[in-house]
């Protein structure tokens, strides 16, 4: 058997060794249109910046060495054109000689991954100093760019994962950074209200931001000086990364009547087999599938390409793995945050036609007495059945293993219930004895029954339509002077049984505290007093003016 991968990246390679382990008769042939292969995407922004010393350290294998530990003939610099699927042959060009040929497959994994998207105004032909971060030519010209010339003011447009990453970096090698978002927000994958924190931690490291704006017009010849954008802002700027995005790479597959799925990649089984026998494609170039859901999603991640990959290769030489779908889990670094997420959001829970339910939860990594610092968790689970849905995670310490803890909950269908029960390792210095996911659980099922929480934005849009709800501060009376939640009364907990009496037991009622566990002790309290309706608002008064600044 003949395997032909077109594609040498996290996706194409892992194929590959997969295929080998498997089968050791079978004859294994990579084209790859670069020069490099295998290399790590994810890591180009920390070479740039100088978090990593050498290139080298991103490209840990090349053609040489999967020939000697795998026998597989890897061939860069080749080009392929067209794919024959009905015929089973493909027509590549060697770029070194000139030269194009044709070659023959039993079966054919398509590995082409994924382009980086250029919008209007930006042509990258035109100006010798705007870049894309996606392959290793990329890294590599912006390296040489930066030696030689000048640089003091980096532009970078868009806020998504390389967006932020190339911002932290070239802060940290000195430079003025500006960041440009077409969305009124930092980093739109996460909800408003917990992307306002990202917010905060850019502009307290000097980056100058332009959300809700878009580059319209270029000044300079051959070289972009200056950046307009629709709101009016000038921006003088040396170099600019462009990361808005990217689609998948299917000019192959859409030549060869391959079908491609709603999200415009091409659709796979989970298999990862195409609608051309012995067709598979993998990695940035297929479409995968939310677990939660079952619906065609895009998530273009080097995790979700290896995994892709070996299961692929697997099927392909009579293994039996299949793919299980994704939860759109993802992680980043943000000079002194980290942001973690998993599963649906809100918004995406009710449009899957969940009844979600949710909760803010502030609480620290580990002991607070050993330097322990908040994490801002919000957590989703559905109303009606309990079952955990999604979290999204803000902060400085423990985000990623809470995030992983969640995401493994999501897997295996865990109810909200069953986080309060994990048997999770305890000691100051790595967590609290109610750690931040029990915690999460045990509010979600409190809310879900009988202790139900008012998120600070449903709270706000009862007020501006004038609803009657009464608010009640259980703080001390210094705190609630220092800044309190609009149209809230001072009813400090020691003296809240006491004072209920001029409260309306008929009237909805909202309590709130700094995070949000003594205002849980007043809420029972009242409603042990007879009150019909009253919510705990979701993270205390310390969430309500952070939702109140992401809304500003």
């Amino acid at each position: 058997m003949k395997i032909v991968i077109i594609g040498s990246v996290a996706a194409g390679t892992s194929v590959a060794a997969k295929a080998r382990r498997n089968d050791e008769t079978a004859e294994i042939v990579v084209y790859e249109a670069a020069e490099d292969i295998s290399y790590s995407v994810c890591g180009m922004p920390y070479f740039l910046g100088g978090e990593v010393d050498s290139i080298d350290s991103l490209i840990p294998r090349d053609a040489k060495w999967f020939k000697k530990r795998f026998d597989i003939d890897i061939h860069t610099g080749h080009h392929v054109k067209e794919i024959h699927p009905d015929i089973k042959e493909i027509e590549v060009y060697n770029t070194a000689e000139g030269k194009g040929f044709r070659d023959t497959f039993d079966k054919l994994v398509l590995a082409t991954g994924s382009y980086s998207i250029s919008p209007a105004p930006f042509h990258l032909n035109s100006y010798d100093n705007i870049f894309h971060v996606k392959s290793m030519d990329n890294t590599k010209a912006i390296d040489r760019y930066m030696a030689e010339h000048d640089i003091k003011h980096v532009t970078i447009v868009g806020s998504g994962f390389i967006g932020l990453e190339m911002t932290e970096q070239m802060k940290h090698k000195g430079f003025k950074v500006s960041l440009v978002e077409l969305a009124d927000q930092v980093f739109p994958k996460i909800d408003k209200d917990m992307s306002v924190h990202l917010k905060k931690e850019l502009e307290a490291h000097g980056i100058e931001l332009h959300l809700n704006d878009k580059v319209v017009d270029i000044e300079g010849l051959g070289r972009a000086n200056v950046l307009y954008t629709d709101k009016g802002a000038e921006i003088q700027t040396d170099l600019v990364i462009l990361a808005v995005g990217v689609r998948p790479n299917t000019v192959l597959a859409e030549k060869a009547g391959i079908e491609l799925g709603e999200t415009g990649a091409v659709k796979v089984d989970t298999y990862m087999k195409t609608s051309k026998k012995d067709v598979y494609a993998v990695g940035d170039v297929a479409e995968s599938f939310n677990r939660i859901t079952g619906k065609p999603s895009y998530h273009p991640l080097g995790s979700t390409a290896n995994k892709m990959g070996r299961i692929a290769g697997d099927h392909l030489t009579g293994g039996k793995l299949s793919f299980k779908g994704t939860l759109g889990t993802g992680i980043f670094r943000l000079f002194n945050q980290t942001v973690g997420y998993t599963g649906l959001s809100m918004e995406e829970a009710r449009k899957a036609g969940f009844d979600p339910i949710v909760i803010h939860n502030i609480k620290p990594a580990h002991a607070q007495y050993v330097g322990g610092k908040n994490l801002i968790i919000k957590g989703v689970a559905d109303r009606e059945t309990g079952r955990f849905l999604g979290a999204q995670i803000v902060g400085p310490q423990g985000v990623d293993k809470r995030i992983d803890v969640f995401a493994t909950a999501i897997t295996f269908e865990a109810d909200a219930e069953d986080l309060f029960h994990l048997d999770l390792a305890y000691a100051p210095p790595f967590s609290t004895t109610k750690d931040p996911v029990m915690y999460t659980g045990m509010v979600l099922e409190n809310a879900r029954k009988q202790l139900p929480v008012m998120t600070p934005e449903d709270l706000t849009k009862k007020q501006q339509v004038g609803e009657s709800i009464q608010v009640v501060d259980v703080r001390s009376p210094k705190q609630y002077e220092k800044g309190h939640v609009d149209q809230a009364v001072s009813m400090p907990m020691p003296n809240l049984r006491q004072e209920a009496a001029n409260l309306n037991r008929q009237q909805p009622t909202v309590v709130y505290c700094n995070k949000g566990v003594t205002s849980n002790t007043a809420q029972n309290v009242l409603l042990n007093l007879g009150f019909q309706e009253v919510y705990v608002l979701s993270g205390g008064n310390t969430n309500y003016h952070y939702y109140m600044d992401s809304i500003k």
